[in-house]
């Protein structure tokens, strides 16, 4: 396993982090980047929604924002790519800088803001692309807009037809005003709207995703797995950035404002999760995110209810042959407990959701 990135991440890092991103992407775009093993363990094959994972472990949203090169990110040994987040118009994003890595934690924070070049431009992407491998949408609502569901309206007709699975991001903190659509009541309302445009658009039409915030009290819990599974959405992402700052950080740019990625975030995320698969009798398939860099932190997620999990801030400091090691030694924790499968372990650690 030919792990090029020993090398070049620390001279990657010696740029900014939003330079060395997109370098990462301009990079990827060039074919050059050697492909992962696809010799994935049948242990980790899963089918959700009618299609065929070849395991568990996906590319968060927020990489490929653009829908740029997520035929080259497969290549990388990930069982599904999410691109965007994208809304309907072009937009800035939030004033640079914008992300910022906290190396001692392993950590990243990002108040990005939603930069992207618009639906038009990025569903076409995804319209040129062969439809092999799982690529899904994660969409959201331009900054100044003001009837969100409207957006939401226009991003599922947008990615509809092109995308393998739809995410609604309500949960991004650097959007004034979003996570607030995470209540009852406005919640309710979004997914209706999304769900109705949704069914105007022909079969066969993609499964339905919600993407949630880390910060949710339990009445919001409670609240958003009511609306889950009385809506009709197909499942949750659980979960988007914190703006919490849990004790324990040590680098001197945990002060700065946004959203927290990375090991900080594997507790409290992991804990969320759980809460949602219980709150949901395990009736809804849940993608675990937050915190994810080895195969054990993978195994925790699975273990407390999620079907599939997905990473990001790992690829920062391990770059993409972190995806293979994971695989590698999720597949050896399943075996160790006696499971043939990894959805015999799906909410191992939620018995009375089971």
């Amino acid at each position: 396993m030919l792990d090029y990135y020993r090398v070049a991440g620390p001279l990657i890092r010696l740029l900014p982090a939003e330079a060395a991103h997109n370098l990462s992407i301009a990079v990827m775009k060039t074919g050059l980047v050697p492909g992962q093993p696809r010799d994935d363990d049948p242990s980790l094959a899963i089918s959700l929604w009618g299609r065929d994972f070849p395991n568990p472990v996906g590319l968060a949203a927020g990489y490929d924002k653009n829908a740029e090169i997520p035929d080259a990110l497969l290549g990388q040994g990930f069982g599904f790519v999410e691109i965007g987040t994208v809304t309907p118009r072009p937009q800035p994003g939030n004033p640079k800088p914008r992300l910022t890595r906290l190396v001692e934690d392993r950590a990243v924070i990002n108040r990005m803001g939603f930069n992207n070049q618009g639906a038009e431009r990025v569903a076409g992407r995804l319209a040129a692309r062969r439809r092999i491998g799982i690529v899904g949408a994660n969409i959201g609502k331009n900054k100044t807009t003001e009837d969100a569901a409207a957006d939401y309206e226009a991003g599922v007709r947008a990615f509809g037809l092109h995308a393998d699975y739809l995410v609604i991001n309500v949960s991004s903190p650097n959007t004034p005003g979003l996570r607030a659509l995470q209540g009852k009541a406005p919640l309710a309302e979004l997914v209706g709207r999304a769900r109705a445009a949704l069914l105007s658009l022909p079969a066969p039409r993609p499964p339905l995703l919600l993407k949630i915030a880390p910060d949710l009290t339990d009445e919001d819990k409670r609240d958003i797995a009511e609306v889950a599974l009385e809506s009709g959405l197909d499942g949750l992402i659980v979960t988007n950035t914190t703006i919490d700052r849990p004790a324990g950080l040590i680098s001197p740019n945990r002060t700065e404002t946004g959203g927290l990625s990375g090991p900080p975030l594997m507790e409290p995320a992991t804990a969320v999760l759980r809460d949602m698969y219980r709150l949901t009798g395990g009736r809804l398939p849940l993608v675990g995110v937050g915190g994810i860099t080895t195969g054990a932190d993978a195994y925790r997620k699975i273990r407390a209810g999620a079907s599939l999990v997905q990473l990001y801030t790992a690829l920062i400091y391990h770059g993409t042959v972190q995806v293979t090691r994971i695989k590698r030694d999720l597949a050896a924790l399943l075996r160790k407990d006696g499971f043939s499968h990894l959805s015999e372990a799906v909410g191992a650690d939620v018995p009375e959701a089971r």
